[in-house]
């Protein structure tokens, strides 16, 4: 269909498109209204698919007794107990699934069932059209932030940035509280009630309030999109990072790569989430910096908000959080709240 004669269409019909219907006053906004997909209602299908690694199908089963108990059906996509190597199936079987996700007018959420590596190479296969006309909630995080930024750049839609099926516990009545919880805000931000999160203190956050649209994920997956069409934009923004299993010193060079294309200079906020698991330096070969001192040094010029060990990234207490939404960061000595 041609582009103007679709756009056309849907402004004669009252739709919210991208680029259209400023939120007066909020910051991040660029003077766009984001698309906020329909929220879930019981009996609502999510399908569950393999963008990135692969995913045995028994390993579903605990997600499916969890999500099956909110009222939600659950279709299982044809990438599911495929493998290519490290991947749920070849390019192209993740994309046809994927695709088939994206147009299905009955599934309203996609889930994805765990990150790894591979997303990034279907977001130019994928024909976006349907989902722009019946927008739904993208689902996961790690790998899956390539997935955040397209639809939150490139259409300005929201998403959520949460757990997979690989997260959720065999038994939820014994499973831990903080991993209880961070399964429930799934349920929470899918079926529609406004989230908020309290943080940790930390004597290296730097006080202040912002109000502002808040992207994020993992940091190395953002820093790889710069320079491509799902580059993330942050001007105006709450900017959420996390992290898992790189080197000190590559951390480093990734935010100094977020620094000098110009992601860092005109945040509303900036959040770090968990950066676990940090690989020793070689012996000899020590880079004698903290992920703290390392953000710190890189947003020393700015004098927004900015916030340690927030509960999200690779790790038990990572809260479901809605992408492309208006949030309120507040960050004192006494408390650090994120309010959507």
């Amino acid at each position: 269909m041609n582009r103007k004669h679709f756009l056309s269409s849907l402004l004669a019909a009252g739709a919210v498109i991208p680029g259209v219907n400023a939120i007066a006053g909020i910051p991040g906004t660029t003077g766009n209204q984001p698309v906020v997909p329909p929220y879930l209602k019981p009996g609502d299908t999510i399908g569950i698919t393999c963008p990135a690694g692969y995913c045995p199908r028994p390993d579903l089963d605990a997600s499916l007794r969890i999500i099956e108990s909110w009222g939600f059906k659950v279709r299982i996509g044809s990438t599911v107990g495929l493998r290519d190597f490290t991947f749920g199936g070849t390019d192209q079987q993740r994309t046809a699934d994927f695709q088939e996700m994206l147009d299905n007018p009955e599934i309203k959420a996609i889930l994805c069932a765990r990150g790894g590596y591979g997303s990034a190479r279907l977001l130019d296969k994928l024909n976006y059209d349907k989902f722009v006309q019946h927008p739904k909630w993208i689902i996961g995080f790690s790998d899956i932030t390539a997935f955040h930024c397209q639809v939150n750049s490139k259409l300005n839609t929201a998403s959520l940035h949460s757990k997979m099926t690989n997260s959720f516990p065999d038994n939820f009545r014994t499973a831990d509280p903080v991993v209880q919880d961070s399964i429930t805000s799934i349920y929470n931000a899918l079926t529609g009630k406004k989230m908020s999160y309290t943080g940790t203190t930390q004597m290296a956050n730097r006080p202040g309030k912002a109000t502002g649209i808040v992207v994020g994920g993992n940091l190395a997956v953002i820093q790889s999109m710069n320079g491509t069409q799902s580059e993330l934009f942050t001007d105006g923004k709450i900017l959420f990072l996390e992290e898992v299993s790189e080197y000190l010193y590559n951390i480093d060079r990734m935010l100094g790569t977020l620094e000098r294309s110009g992601k860092l200079k005109n945040l509303a906020g900036l959040i770090l989430g968990g950066f676990n698991y940090i690989r020793p330096d070689d012996p000899g070969e020590e880079f004698g910096r903290t992920v703290q001192s390392m953000v710190l040094d890189r947003v020393k010029n700015y004098s927004y908000p900015v916030c340690f060990d927030f509960p999200i990234g690779h790790q038990r207490n990572n809260y479901a959080i809605k992408c492309n939404m208006v949030h309120t960061l507040e960050v004192t000595t006494k408390a650090v709240t994120l309010t959507e």
